[in-house]
């Protein structure tokens, strides 16, 4: 049993097989699978894939990349979806300093409001960190995230910011790279996360597991994080499968059937 917190099965990339993708998963024991949408694009065909599957559900939000794109129409329509009976968290969204699109500040103003957004209709978010860690959890403190907590998303960064992260509500997902051969940081934060608040995920298409890196990944490739995660630890994949699925539905507000 596996929970992939994060995956875009609403991406381009599954256009001609999306439900020989979705199969796939279930067929690897991938129970539940959470399709993030982050822009106009992405977040209705979010929805529809959950409604299509018991299992799956959304979250919706804006990516800071395209922040400079959000207007206040958009967040009152991620406002209204927030209703929607498959849709379990706000995001994806955070800072990105690693591209220019959208100005830092306009990255702020926008992370902000989703917070604030979020912390309105009480659900969990979920954060894209790209070379911003100072910046992030210093908004997530002034905005008092931990009210709502959340995932920090494809963990890749310093164990030393997991206390933090922590201290605000926060589980801490790991993707692919754990799998990478020199991938250190995120192998020492996958021995040392406390297990109640680790959850695995795929990012789908992207950040593709060993031995499949630069391929597309897909939600299937979620075990072998796991089974990474359980020789870090030294744990049986059962029990890290279990346990973060445990997380996920606990954190998501999903009845685990």
């Amino acid at each position: 049993m596996l929970f992939d917190t994060h995956v875009h099965l609403n991406a381009d990339q599954f256009m001609e097989d999306r439900e020989e993708t979705i199969q796939r998963a279930f067929d690897a024991g991938v129970n539940y699978m959470v399709v993030v949408g982050f822009d106009r694009k992405t977040i209705p065909l979010a929805i529809e894939i959950a409604e299509q599957n018991e299992t799956i559900y959304a979250a919706v939000g804006w990516h800071p990349v395209d922040s400079i794109d959000m207007t206040d129409e958009d967040l009152a329509w991620i406002e209204e979806l927030s209703s929607h009976p498959k849709v379990v968290a706000i995001g994806e969204m955070g800072l990105d300093y690693h591209w220019d699109k959208s100005p830092k500040e306009i990255q702020k103003e926008v992370f902000r409001k989703q917070i604030q957004l979020a912390k309105k209709v009480k659900m969990p978010i979920i954060i894209h960190n790209r070379e911003a860690t100072e910046d992030i959890i210093e908004i997530l403190q002034e905005e008092d995230a931990q009210a709502v907590g959340g995932i920090m998303h494809c963990y890749n960064d310093s164990v030393d910011y997991v206390q933090a992260c922590l201290d605000m509500n926060f589980y801490i997902s790991l993707g692919g790279p754990v799998t990478f051969k020199n991938a250190k940081e995120p192998k020492e934060v996958a021995a040392q996360v406390p297990l109640d608040r680790l959850l695995v995920e795929t990012d789908a298409p992207f950040l593709a597991p060993h031995p499949n890196r630069g391929k597309r990944n897909e939600p299937a490739y979620v075990k072998l994080v796991a089974e990474k995660i359980a020789e870090l630890r030294e744990m049986p994949l059962e029990e890290i499968s279990k346990t973060t699925t445990k997380n996920a539905c606990k954190l998501f507000g999903i009845e685990q059937l």
